[in-house]
């Protein structure tokens, strides 16, 4: 009998906070601006950290306030920053308020390669990543068995060459029905198009392995390979109609040298990838993840 899947442990006490992350054009006064609301309301700030790009003028923060120490819930005190501060910052400013008692959710699309699933099913249950995976979804069914194990629906979806597009309509009809705060593409093999990424902007999020923008596409290793070079990696990023180039999440390498083979390398980078997919779904889900053009601020 496969065991039920729990629910990641909610926050209780003390470890209950309101996240507040913020980007607009940068001008005097934003700090205080913000910290002075969030005193008045009694918050009892535990994390800031802010950071202002030369480049695009653009101001970017992540705050987390002690929801004990707040006499209002999450949706009044979303209202009041609404008047209060956002509408004086302008109306380029986007910003968000969560509450981290509100459980979050994600949706897996794998392939054949089990190894990120692995990794992420393992964690979810370990209670190291905060969300509840609601669901996994296949265009194979070989990982079905290694799903249900951890008592999580697999949906497979089969994609005949002639009929993709019918393919990817019932996934995003699967996947919709869960409303999750993720998507993520843990080895699924398959390119989303247009209209899911734009349905799934900021929400999708893929393991390339491969060091982007390097060795995009099929066969990565083979082609670090071919070109003889000293470190592969892997790449985290949200997923765009451009392939391979969305706003990069997470990055990492290993050192390889001139005695590995093809195989050396698949081996090595699924190690990589676990890591990098994992560190940047937590930094997602955590709210740590600022987007702006096609560059990330990671308040990790």
């Amino acid at each position: 009998m496969a065991p039920t899947q729990t629910s990641p442990t909610q926050p209780s006490g003390t470890d209950h906070r309101y996240v507040l992350t913020l980007g607009c054009p940068d001008q005097t006064g934003i700090v205080s601006r913000i910290s002075r609301f969030l005193a008045d309301a009694g918050g009892w700030i535990t994390e800031a950290a802010y950071h202002s790009d030369d480049e695009t003028g653009w101001f970017f923060t992540r705050q987390a306030v002690r929801a004990d120490s707040i006499d209002v819930g999450a949706d009044e005190l979303r209202d009041r920053f609404a008047a209060e501060v956002a509408a004086e910052l302008g109306p380029e400013t986007d910003w968000r308020l969560t509450d981290t008692r509100a459980e979050k959710s994600a949706v897996l699309l794998v392939s054949k390669d089990s190894h990120c699933l692995i990794d992420l099913l393992g964690r979810a249950y370990r209670h190291e990543l905060p969300a509840t995976i609601k669901a996994v979804v296949g265009n194979h069914p070989d990982l079905a068995d290694l799903t249900e194990r951890y008592g999580i629906p697999f949906h497979h979806v089969p994609f005949p060459s002639d009929r993709k597009a019918d393919a990817f309509a019932e996934v995003g009809r699967i996947v919709d029905g869960y409303r999750p705060d993720a998507i993520v593409l843990a080895r699924f093999m398959q390119i989303l198009p247009p209209q899911l990424c734009d349905a799934w902007a900021g929400r999708a999020i893929n393991i390339h392995h491969s060091f982007l923008p390097s060795f995009v596409g099929a066969r990565p290793y083979h082609q670090a390979f071919a070109r003889g070079v000293k470190l592969i990696g892997a790449t985290c990023h949200y997923v765009t109609a451009d392939l391979d180039a969305g706003p990069i999440i997470e990055q990492d390498v290993i050192r390889v040298d001139h005695g590995d083979a093809v195989a050396d390398m698949v081996r090595q980078g699924r190690d990589i990838e676990t890591l990098v997919l994992s560190r940047g779904l937590r930094w997602h889900l955590e709210d740590r993840v600022l987007v702006h053009g096609r560059k990330t601020v990671i308040f990790s």
